[in-house]
């Protein structure tokens, strides 16, 4: 017996689109080929819950595999056999029978074109519709995000077959290369560009590369679902990065000059005198570049006086004789 589709993705029948998405995206991030190279269990594993995701991922699709369970792609032809006069109620417990009903016989021409490709006979064109959009996630590291990159990407896909040209029959036969579904799933490898300014959760769309149309209809999209790796260096919020930086506490007091670092190199920050621990440096236009525009966002230096570890008999006496003097400067305006 076919798997249950929710089952596939371990979502209950109830799930939220938001929580379909998610199921799936772990998931792929888990059996990607990319991921699992010359694993075929984790492969055949990973074409099952694509096939899945892209019946619950479209509302439409859901509807009718609610409704109709495996046979959920000629919910048309059996809505209209409804139409028409007959019944068609759901087996108890797996799958769905047809029953007679006032007017039968009126809709004998639709149930033949239904079932015709199991008799060897031609099929009537399906209605044109477009494809479906297809999601893989793809990691790039803070400073692939920050310049742009290209990434290869496998995808299972069906494509029209070449024997019967997508008709599912030749010569009024079911075709024996596709098995009369008019379509092959085929593997490929597409480079894509993932621009410059993307985030953790990011959606890059390239256009007409998703599941093929169905009756002359135009194909779906490809949406690579984006995750940037944590940067042991820079925290990132928006568009904007952090960045600790260590300033020696003589530099802190009386003010000086130290580097900064940036993903594109170090920078000089002059730091004003009596700079205190923690203070926010901000340095304009040296953050993330923005997603679809020219703009960039800013770098904030997190300031971090550096105490020493010890001290020399000559600093230590100066230090006490700032201690003296700041006991009588309090004495003074106390």
């Amino acid at each position: 017996m076919p798997k249950n589709l929710y089952d596939v993705l371990g979502v209950p029948r109830t799930a939220a689109d938001k929580e379909i998405r998610s199921a799936y995206r772990k998931l792929a991030r888990k059996y990607h080929p990319d991921v699992t190279p010359n694993d075929r269990a984790a492969e055949a594993r990973f074409k099952e819950i694509t096939a899945a995701f892209e019946v619950l991922s479209d509302d439409d699709k859901r509807k009718k595999y609610d409704k109709y369970g495996d046979r959920w792609e000629q919910a048309d032809q059996i809505e209209e056999m409804q139409r028409r006069g007959g019944g068609f109620g759901r087996a108890p417990g797996n799958g769905y029978t047809f029953e007679q009903g006032a007017g039968f016989g009126d809709f004998g021409s639709i149930f033949d074109n239904l079932f015709r490709r199991e008799r060897g006979g031609p099929r009537s064109q399906p209605a044109s519709r477009r494809g479906q959009d297809v999601e893989t996630p793809v990691e790039v590291s803070l400073e692939e995000a920050f310049r742009g990159t290209t990434r290869v990407v496998r995808l299972q896909s069906p494509e029209p077959c070449g024997t019967c040209g997508g008709s599912g029959d030749v010569a009024g036969a079911t075709c024996h290369a596709c098995g009369g579904i008019g379509q092959l799933t085929k593997d490929r490898r597409l480079e894509v560009k993932v621009p410059a300014g993307v985030k953790t959760g990011s959606r890059v769309r390239i256009a007409n590369e998703g599941r093929p149309g169905v009756g002359g209809g135009s194909s779906g999209d490809l949406y690579l679902v984006v995750t940037v790796q944590a940067h042991p260096r820079f925290e990132r919020k928006g568009d904007d990065l952090y960045a600790d930086v260590t300033v020696p506490y003589v530099d802190a007091v009386l003010g000086g000059e130290v580097e900064v670092p940036t993903v594109e190199g170090r920078v000089a920050l002059r730091v004003p005198e009596l700079t205190q621990n923690g203070r926010q440096v901000r340095l304009a236009g040296k953050g993330m570049p923005v997603l679809g525009g020219s703009a960039r966002g800013d770098l904030y230096a997190r300031i971090r006086v550096q105490l020493p570890e010890r001290l020399t008999d000559e600093e230590r006496k100066h230090f006490e004789a700032l201690r003296d003097l700041a006991r009588v400067k309090t004495a003074q305006t106390s």
